[in-house]
């Protein structure tokens, strides 16, 4: 069984050491996961294009559009998330019982790469922090931290590069260049193909990231007490994603506690439509 184990993280290390050569930091792709018990994960449309939300003079209905056109992104990328949540407590059960298939193994490996878990670390370590990475991110601090940092989808790097967030890229020509940028730095801020592939990108950016080590772990806390998962404590976690630091994070909260009775009113209109 010894020697069996030893194979085993052999072969997930050596391919989850490979995975972060085939994928662009800045463009995360990974597999869909699904498993029996939950809903599958909507086939969406690529969003190639912002809707031109400065259009609208009217701020209730520029928010009412704005959280319309991002919520079945964000809601589809959770529940992707969860098939993976569900699958990695299966391989560990797996693991445990002496029982996991070459499948479970794959698997495991792309995890490991796609959430930046050191591969050489004991089985254990591994699935206590894939454990506490692999999860959600609530819905309304998504649709804040972009509604925040775009300036309502208005921004020149939402504009142009399909950027919610505010993320940064350190290849040459990875994204778009600001104007204030120091002679000193190299970073960019990323432009994407698709908004799919920036509201992937943020949720794994706040699932892997160090600086949003807090973030996680007051949500596995959460987890653990069998808690909701609420925007307005795990913003608490927010601190590094902006210079102003509580200042950020209590802007966050005013934003929540002033825009939830919107996002409810957009959820149930898109409810009301899906029936």
């Amino acid at each position: 069984m010894r020697i069996a184990f030893i194979v085993f993280f052999i072969i997930v290390s050596l391919l989850a050491l490979l995975l972060p050569f085939t994928t662009k930091f800045e463009r995360p792709e990974a597999g869909q996961i699904t498993v029996e018990g939950l809903p599958p994960v909507p086939k969406l449309g690529v969003y190639d294009e912002l809707p031109d939300f400065s259009q609208y003079t009217d701020v209730q209905q520029k928010k009412s559009e704005f959280f319309g056109y991002l919520l079945p992104l964000i809601e589809a990328e959770n529940l992707r998330i969860l098939h993976m949540r569900a699958k990695l407590f299966e391989i560990e059960e797996n693991y445990k019982a002496n029982m996991i298939s070459d499948a479970d193994r794959a698997q495991l490996a792309q995890m490991v790469g796609y959430y930046e878990v050191d591969p050489s670390l004991p089985a254990e370590e591994q699935f206590a922090l894939l454990k506490r990475r692999i999860d959600i991110v609530p819905e309304m601090m998504v649709l804040v931290q972009a509604a925040n940092e775009s300036a309502w989808g208005t921004s020149r790097f939402a504009q142009q590069g399909l950027n919610l967030f505010g993320q940064w890229c350190y290849r040459e020509g990875c994204g778009i260049i600001p104007a204030q940028r120091p002679e000193d730095q190299i970073y960019e801020v990323a432009k994407f193909d698709s908004v799919n592939q920036s509201v992937r990108s943020y949720m794994r950016n706040i699932n892997t990231h160090p600086p949003y080590a807090d973030l996680r772990l007051l949500r596995e806390r959460k987890r653990l007490r069998d808690q909701e998962l609420r925007a307005i404590e795990l913003v608490e976690g927010l601190g590094s994603y902006s210079e102003r630091g509580d200042e950020y994070i209590e802007e966050l909260q005013a934003m929540i506690r002033v825009n939830r009775p919107i996002v409810n009113a957009v959820k149930q209109s898109q409810e009301q439509t899906a029936n």
